[in-house]
């Protein structure tokens, strides 16, 4: 049993209000933060496993889940689990990631309008299946209140079915009349509403024929088609919220008391930002203190790290590599250069969206044939008859045998048949209309830095230097967090050199490591630091004692694939555009390298997309291929746009196709397939015309049953859903 206890009450007021007083200050303590974290550079099952495995690893962390389709993990921790110290964990574990803030995401994470769609499909489907096997008792020939009583509970199934699975049709037409247009949903739905009322209206007067299995089986197929054309979309997201995603949410802000965090949305102009190695940029503003070299690679396509130091401008998103570096802001929010760039690819997404698809045009002249067919048939009949249950009821099966179910599934079918050949071959097709523009492309225009480049440098001279310098060089490169350090030294350790004795390595934020070897300093890093001369390429120098400083030299590694996609798309007639935000030097010496006559250097990301409006507007249909942050305007503004898996998030959600792959070869096939797709979607226009050309005499002469209704309509599906499949 048991006892119901009474609390003791207490003498002492105080007392007795510390428990509750203790409560709300433990609510007021977050238990638990959430951190999201973009995982550019993850590709398969192992990636998972590896992040997931280093970060429940890390004390504090009580729970990592990764998805490897948005390329994210969420990670739940304790509060004093900052996102800094996870993005250096994963960093020493061999995996990119970056901060993304989760309130700029929460909105578009789940796929709302694809279960509802597949939901009101299922329904549909059910229903239907039901309801013809009760019009196959009726067609067998019951008759009388048999045939009345199957027909009533048709109606039944039929009507609460269509009014819940057929609301998609019903509000797209009522938005197209009230906006005095037409759309293909505007025949879609009076071809069901009047194949309900009409059956009805004969189900009343214990007609012969009701047309509720037509009108659902219509329903069923549209429904699907509709979900094949939102399945091809992919839950892409607005490359500008991503952009907004990936600006640091919590910045330190250096005041006369010391270092505090604060959320990014409470700086102002003037503040004093405090940005580690490894971090990005919050803000706008000039470097007070420190000394450091930039990775500007994501925002302007520049290979080399600059040199950085006090009274120089840096821009948001900049990534800071070896020293800490206090900055003034000049600019918080939606002044900064990121900004600016999220609203450029705003602006270019609207541009994009304006583009009219195959069935977009078809609907505009179908929509307007279908209505004035069937008003004439039912003012023919009537007048010859003067009866308005025989003209209304040829009126329906007009309006129902012309339908345009085929033409629903003529695009949706070949996209999807396309998209998952595509796939197959590693591309994943985004948005619907992807293949219909991708088949008019003329001209290509590719980034460089990470899209026919690996990203990463790769240097090519290590023959020209001794097996004591490699030594020297490989001991100096292996303390260092610089990106030349990190490929000298990995290049060094693969030639089987391994590390000399050297002793007191230190990095030199912004210049370099040095050491002390044999009694002789050591040097490695920038040429000014070191004495070096002048070099064409990116290049680290190697300073021992007084001796002349040598040149290790980098270049960026081709993607594979890429010499043989330019030699082919040349080869196919497409005018090919280099166009990099990297030194003129390098760009040019790149591009030679490809073959590649058209080349632009230095260019920023709105130059980059001011170059492709000014080939757009010259009539050229430009196929952009990019994938970092100063790509996503240009990528936004292209007639049609590719992404590799490895680019930023906010350049994969700007594109209309990712390759999902490293090599970059099948983009050539994706333009074939492009083409061949469009050549089955007219193809399938053709069949459902053909179709109506058909079935319009039989339903206008009032030969049309409702089973002959059905069986036409279902076969017309099944035609263009087999011709689409031949894409496979």
């Amino acid at each position: 049993m048991t006892v119901a206890m009474r609390p003791p009450v207490s003498a002492c007021p105080a007392c007795s209000a510390a428990p509750a007083a203790e409560a709300l200050a433990d609510a007021a303590v977050p238990k638990e933060v959430n951190i999201v974290l973009s995982l550019p550079s993850i590709h398969c099952a192992a990636c998972i496993s590896g992040v997931e495995r280093a970060l429940s690893a890390f004390e504090g962390v009580r729970g990592a889940r990764v998805n490897l389709t948005l390329k994210r993990a969420q990670v739940d921790a304790a509060p004093e689990i900052t996102a800094e110290m996870l993005v250096d964990l994963l960093g020493r574990a061999g995996f990119e990631a970056h901060e993304l803030d989760a309130t700029a995401l929460r909105a578009t994470e789940t796929d709302k309008a694809g279960r509802d769609l597949l939901m009101r499909l299922a329904v549909a489907g059910f229903a239907a299946m039901n309801v013809m096997l009760l019009s196959v008792a009726v067609w067998s020939g019951a008759e009388g209140p048999t045939r009345d009583m199957f027909h009533w509970i048709s109606a039944a199934i039929a009507l609460p079915t269509i009014a819940f699975s057929a609301q998609p049709f019903f509000k797209h037409a009522w938005s197209a009349i009230r906006a005095r247009r037409l759309n293909m949903d505007v025949p879609i739905s009076l071809a069901i509403l009047l194949a309900v009322a009409t059956s009805l209206w004969e189900t009343s007067l214990s007609g012969e024929h009701a047309y509720f299995d037509a009108a659902i089986t219509l329903t069923f197929f549209l429904l699907a088609g509709r979900y094949l054309d939102h399945r091809t979309r992919a839950a892409a997201r607005s490359a500008a919220e991503e952009l907004a995603a990936l600006e640091v949410p919590r910045v330190s802000r250096v005041t006369a008391q010391g270092e505090e965090q604060i959320p990014m949305a409470e700086l102002v102009v003037g503040d004093l930002v405090l940005v580690r190695p490894g971090g990005r940029m919050p803000v706008d503003g000039e470097i007070v203190t420190g000394e450091s070299e930039l990775d500007r690679s994501l925002l302007t396509g520049e290979t080399r790290p600059i040199f950085a130091g006090p009274g120089q401008a840096v821009s948001a998103g900049e990534v800071n590599l070896t020293g800490p570096l206090t900055i003034r802001a000049s600019a918080v929010g939606r002044d900064t250069s990121l900004h600016r760039m999220a609203d450029l690819v705003a602006v270019a997404e609207s541009g994009r969206s304006r583009y009219t698809s195959l069935a977009d045009k078809a609907a505009k002249l179908y929509a307007p044939g279908v209505h004035i067919l069937s008003a004439l048939a039912f003012a023919g009949w009537y007048l010859y008859t003067f009866d308005l249950r025989t003209a209304l009821n040829i009126a329906a099966a007009v309006l129902i045998i012309t339908c345009p179910c085929a033409l629903g599934l003529a695009v949706p079918a070949v996209t999807t048949a396309a998209s998952g050949r595509l796939f197959r071959k590693g591309l994943l097709i985004k948005d619907a209309t992807a293949l219909e523009r991708m088949a008019q492309v003329d001209t290509v225009v590719f980034d460089k830095t990470g899209t026919l480049t690996a990203g990463t440098p790769e240097v090519i001279n290590l023959g020209d230097h001794s097996r004591r310098d490699l030594g020297i060089a490989l001991a100096l490169a292996e303390g260092s967090s610089h990106p030349l350090s990190q490929s000298l030294a990995a290049a060094i350790a693969n030639a089987g050199v391994h590390p000399a004795k050297v002793t007191n390595i230190r990095e030199l934020p912004g210049h370099g490591a040095e050491g002390d070897w044999m009694g002789q300093t050591v040097q490695l890093g920038r040429a000014s630091w070191v004495g070096g001369g002048e070099s064409r390429e990116t290049a680290a120098w190697l300073k021992v004692g007084d001796a002349d400083a040598a040149a290790f030299t980098f270049v960026d590694q081709i993607r594979d694939g890429a010499e043989a996609l330019v030699r082919q798309l040349q080869k196919d007639g497409f005018d090919v555009v280099l166009m990099s935000g990297d030194t003129t030097a390098a760009v040019e010496a790149f591009a030679d390298r490809l073959g590649i006559g058209k080349w632009i250097a230095e260019a920023l990301p709105e130059d980059k997309a001011a170059k492709v409006q000014h080939l757009t507007e010259e009539g050229a249909h430009v196929l952009m291929v990019g994938d970092g942050l100063n790509d996503t305007a240009a990528l936004a503004g292209a007639h049609v746009s590719i992404s590799p898996a490895s680019a930023l998030d906010a350049a994969r959600v700007a594109s209309d196709v990712v390759l999902l792959g490293n090599s970059l070869e099948p983009i050539s096939d994706a333009v074939v397939t492009s083409r061949k797709a469009i050549k089955r979607i007219r193809e399938n226009f053709t069949i459902a015309t053909w179709y109506n050309i058909i079935a319009v005499p039989l339903a206008v002469a009032g030969l049309c049953s409702p089973l002959i209704a059905a069986l036409a309509m279902s076969t017309s599906s099944i035609t263009v859903s087999l011709n689409a499949l031949r894409l496979k």
